[in-house]
């Protein structure tokens, strides 16, 4: 795992302070049940193409607040965002909730957790 920087981290935190954040058993359960909800991949083209959460969309953090309000213009919408371990995708969720977005989720854990507990991925 990376080591991340203090003030890295310090943006983090500050983010997480204001964000809803879910575990990856909470995600694993409401998939198994079929509830309908946005999950949104915000790492790198790279890290996407390796592999992802199945039925994911693709919505890189280095682009989300410029392509959001064309993707989902429904700001209401039910996202859940993850990343490789959950700090950039609360950092995106963050955002989204300064752009007016009320209903986004950060997945604790992230794609690292998700494929530790041996749960399926897409390529």
């Amino acid at each position: 795992m990376a080591k991340h920087t203090p003030q890295f981290l310090a943006i983090v935190n500050d983010a997480k302070s204001r964000v809803k954040e879910c575990t990856i058993d909470d995600i694993k359960a409401r998939l198994a049940r079929g509830e309908k909800f946005l999950l949104v991949d915000v790492r790198e083209d790279g890290e996407w193409a390796n592999g992802h959460l199945p039925g994911a969309v693709h919505i890189g953090k280095g682009v989300i607040e410029r392509d959001i309000e064309v993707k989902v213009p429904d700001t209401g919408t039910e996202m859940v965002l993850y990343c490789g371990g959950g700090f950039r995708s609360a950092l995106a969720a963050d955002n989204l909730q300064k752009m007016g977005y009320t209903n986004v989720i950060s997945m604790d854990g992230g794609f690292r957790g998700w494929t530790e507990a041996g749960l399926p991925v897409e390529k």
